[in-house]
């Protein structure tokens, strides 16, 4: 299937009425926002669409053609546009390419032959990254990973070495853990039952604010961009399928000292959702790790304040990398 089977332009859809803004994706989401009409709203000039495991995926192909690879893995309930403040600064130089991670963003959930929406787990994750990887014609890369991304991330340096050039790990889950309160609410029966047709804008927004540092440098329009995605056709009731498997407590995080790529570790100082604490796990096991820290910024440090992490990403991409930092010497300027 051509890349861009899927063109921002096939997907336009006329606006909703005033009805559907208040009900279905502005208050209370009793309904459900096409795929056409996120599209329409949130494709971006180099949105294309390929196809892993009979789903049409969304990503983006920027950058150098013959570049170096990148490829940008976002985290639960977020899409690829968390990477955009990185971008100008990486297009510079590299072959970049970010996608939406099922069942988030443009891409949505993965269904099975009978057209039923199927439940995310690691085994799942690792089919569906193997899957884009090979469809995009990509061999090796650096991989760049939050949160859940971060997890496929080091997943696949551990179990695929071969594919794997250098690793950025940031906010990186993997670790056994509390879920966040926002994503925990999705064990409960009744909030799977009912989140389909009926999930408050506010719990959106709150969580949106929880993943910051500072909840005032959260813009309208980010906000605007979560509640969208979360009220996306499918999407609620496969994160009601997914988050009774989210179960770190099973992984085998010693795999992590098998990794022999040189590897970046951000984090937040004020991440909510996983404990700053992870990062000097991750720091302990990866033999070649260089780890900093940000004071101030959250779970998603790179879409909070991208120059900030630019300063420690393009010198370790460019490979003018320090040599590994004590503890004491942890936080970025």
């Amino acid at each position: 299937m051509n890349r861009a089977a899927l063109s921002r332009e096939a997907a336009l859809q006329s606006p909703p009425g005033a009805f559907t803004r208040w009900f279905g994706q502005g208050r209370i989401g009793l309904f459900s926002l096409s795929r056409e009409t996120l599209a329409h709203r949130h494709a971006l000039p180099a949105s294309r669409w390929v196809s892993v495991m009979g789903t049409l995926v969304h990503y983006t192909e920027e950058g150098v053609p013959e570049g170096e690879p990148l490829v940008l893995i976002h985290g639960f309930g977020a899409s690829l546009h968390t990477w955009e403040g990185l971008m100008p600064m990486l297009r510079r130089r590299y072959r970049v390419v970010r996608l939406d991670l099922a069942p988030f963003g443009l891409t949505g959930p993965l269904r099975d032959a009978h057209g039923r929406i199927m439940t995310m787990d690691v085994d799942v994750y690792r089919a569906f990254i193997d899957g884009f990887l090979a469809a995009v014609n990509i061999s090796c890369a650096t991989l760049i990973g939050n949160s859940l991304g971060g997890l496929i991330a080091w997943d696949l340096a551990a179990r695929r070495p071969s594919l794997v050039n250098r690793l950025v790990l940031v906010d990186a889950a993997g670790f056994p853990m509390k879920l966040p309160i926002y994503i925990d609410l999705f064990r409960h029966a009744m909030v799977r039952w009912s989140a389909p047709w009926m999930l408050p804008e506010w719990i959106i927004r709150a969580a949106t604010r929880d993943v910051y540092g500072d909840a005032s440098h959260v813009p309208e329009a980010t906000f605007r961009r979560y509640v969208d995605f979360f009220y996306a056709a499918g999407s609620r009731e496969a994160v009601g399928r997914m988050v009774p498997k989210l179960d770190f407590d099973g992984l085998d995080t010693e795999r992590l000292r098998g990794v022999r790529v040189p590897t970046l570790v951000l984090w937040g100082d004020r991440d909510r959702w996983i404990p700053p604490a992870h990062a000097a796990e991750f720091a302990a096991r990866i033999p070649d790790v260089t780890l900093r820290r940000y004071a101030g910024l959250g779970h998603i440090p790179m879409e909070e304040d991208p120059p900030r992490v630019a300063a420690d990403l393009l010198p370790f991409l460019d490979g003018a990398r320090e040599a590994r930092p004590s503890f004491s010497k942890e936080f970025a300027s």
